[in-house]
């Protein structure tokens, strides 16, 4: 087994999008992918969920003694968790049922470092455009929904569908940046 790298970040998922908002910031993680069920539990509230999904996912993946992070992003609207949708037709419904109406976007952040490990969720707020049927089947069609939370990405062509957002945009991705960075300040790593 190789000595730790107690300088390089470990990046707990296999999301693009995660590396690629990670590398922006300057970081060049090295990617871990955990095997995590991510059924919600009966009850259980959405910031629990992506809260308890990313400590499980930091876990998993993250020796300790290694500076790490995991998340777990979920959209949430009335009080329901829409998941990745898995076909077209469920990426359409929830793309009918989101149009013209704000719903949160929540995400989990576990990190660990020096100090020990920690945890937190970032909410933000967004609103979507009145989307028309012909708007929606065009975007379903290009297959970027399918493996989204909430059935769209913020970052791609659906951002034109975007009318408002409050809170953080790194968060709609799968990733609140700025808050991860300050959440492993707290204990005890920094880029460097």
């Amino acid at each position: 087994m190789a000595a730790l790298d107690v300088n390089r970040l470990v990046l707990a998922s296999g999301s693009p999008r995660r590396l690629a908002l990670l590398q922006e910031a300057g970081l060049d993680p090295l990617v871990r992918i955990p095997e995590v069920d991510e059924s919600a539990k009966p009850t259980e509230e959405p910031e629990a969920m992506v809260e308890r999904l990313a400590i499980s996912k930091l876990d998993t993946a993250v020796m300790d003694g290694e500076p790490g992070v995991a998340a777990d992003t979920v959209v949430v609207i009335d009080g329901e968790v829409l998941g990745k949708p898995r076909t077209a037709e469920r990426a359409e419904d929830m793309l009918r049922r989101l149009s013209g109406r704000p719903h949160k976007v929540i995400t989990g952040v576990a990190v660990s470092g020096p100090g020990g490990r920690a945890s937190t969720t970032v909410t933000t707020t967004v609103t979507l455009h009145n989307l028309g049927e012909t708007e929606i089947a065009r975007y379903v069609e290009g297959g970027e929904p399918l493996d989204k939370a909430g059935g769209y990405a913020i970052q791609g062509e659906a951002s034109r569908f975007v009318a408002s957002v409050d809170g953080s945009r790194d968060n709609v991705i799968g990733l609140p940046v700025v808050e991860m960075l300050g959440l492993l300040a707290t204990v005890g790593w920094a880029p460097g």
